[in-house]
């Protein structure tokens, strides 16, 4: 296995994605990781910390796309850019998969128009699994790659999304949902009711109904899917309540002698929690419907979200995620489905 890392995409680029790297090399990984940026850069950090780079290799990149430059312009103003060279890489099939904290809307567009889509794809989607109060594993889909949609594209949407959580977390018969503002079947837009009878028609999956926004986290659900605008905006919602949740914990702890003798008490289970609903040990947002395993993990990410975006790449090729997803969108049942 071959895994293309991003060396100087993110915010803490390129210190803490080298470190992230060579700790997945430590901690058992079986992919060899291929860091791609500027190599002399790269290998003066490599010497500085006194890191071994046993299982790593280099791909020269003289430039980087940041997230303040338009996606689309700057894929084509910096054919040299990190993302550009690694996505160009992943098509050549030599390589498996690409990882990068980079910009996302760069990642996306370099991933369809370098690395390709898959036959039959008509959008790749970004798909994020959250952890939830079971501690069941929920796959998002779409959380950001396509803000408007047609009723077909969640359908290949929800295709993808039980492929994966078939192939990757073991789940025999997925349960797939599609977001709404009701669990009734009447209830949503007219573009979610043509989704909903849509879904009804697929074979293979086991499509459950509606599921509201307050039963995202349950854990009832393995994949749930809507379009990349409303997907979007509800991750980020869901990151910004427990944000503001434990910082308004924080705060009252800190306000009084009686709450901080209390914590005392509760500092393993805080802590426990924490680690839960800590993205750095989650990985990245994986890209299905491209030709190659691509992650994209979160802008911010340290070396130990590095690190789990690496394993979460691995995990993808191993278990030939991307082979599932383009054996079931070649089903000839797929186009008899009836849109209404």
């Amino acid at each position: 296995m071959k895994i293309l890392l991003d060396a100087f995409g993110g915010d803490n680029a390129p210190e803490q994605v080298i470190k992230g790297a060579v700790d997945y090399v430590s901690k058992g990984g079986k992919a060899e990781v291929c860091l791609v940026g500027m190599v002399d850069v790269i290998k003066a950090i490599i010497e500085k910390n006194g890191y071994s780079d046993k299982s790593l290799s280099f791909m020269n990149a003289t430039e980087i796309i940041t997230c303040e430059e338009s996606p689309t312009d700057a894929f084509r103003k910096k054919p040299d850019s990190t993302i550009t060279v690694g996505m160009s890489a992943l098509k050549t099939g030599e390589y498996e998969a690409f990882v990068s904290a980079g910009s996302t809307g760069a990642v996306l567009t370099a991933a369809i128009f370098k690395a390709g889509r898959l036959a039959g794809v008509k959008r790749p989607a970004m798909g994020t699994v959250m952890p939830t109060i079971s501690g069941n594993p929920t796959m998002f889909m779409d959380c950001g790659a396509n803000a408007d949609c047609k009723p077909e594209y969640l359908v290949q949407f929800a295709i993808m999304g039980d492929a994966y959580m078939k192939k990757v977390y073991g789940i025999k018969v997925p349960k797939i949902g599609l977001l709404c503002n009701g669990t009734e079947e009447e209830k949503g837009s007219q573009f979610t009711h043509a989704v909903y009878q849509a879904l009804k028609q697929v074979d293979g999956i086991n499509f459950v109904g509606n599921v509201e926004g307050r039963d995202i986290l349950t854990g009832e659900y393995d994949v749930i899917v809507t379009d990349g605008f409303s997907g979007n905006v509800a991750v980020k919602s869901i990151e910004g309540a427990a944000n503001a949740i434990m910082a308004t914990l924080k705060r009252n702890i800190m306000a009084s002698l009686k709450a901080k003798i209390g914590f005392l008490f509760m500092k393993k289970a805080f802590k426990k929690t924490v680690k839960e609903m800590d993205y750095n040990n989650r990985g990245g947002a994986v890209f299905l419907g491209v030709n190659g395993v691509v992650v994209k993990a979160h802008g911010s990410s340290k070396s130990t979200a590095i690190t789990a975006a690496l394993f979460q790449a691995e995990e993808a090729i191993k278990n030939d995620v991307k082979a599932e997803i383009a054996t079931r969108l070649s089903d000839e049942k797929l186009k008899q489905i009836k849109y209404e």
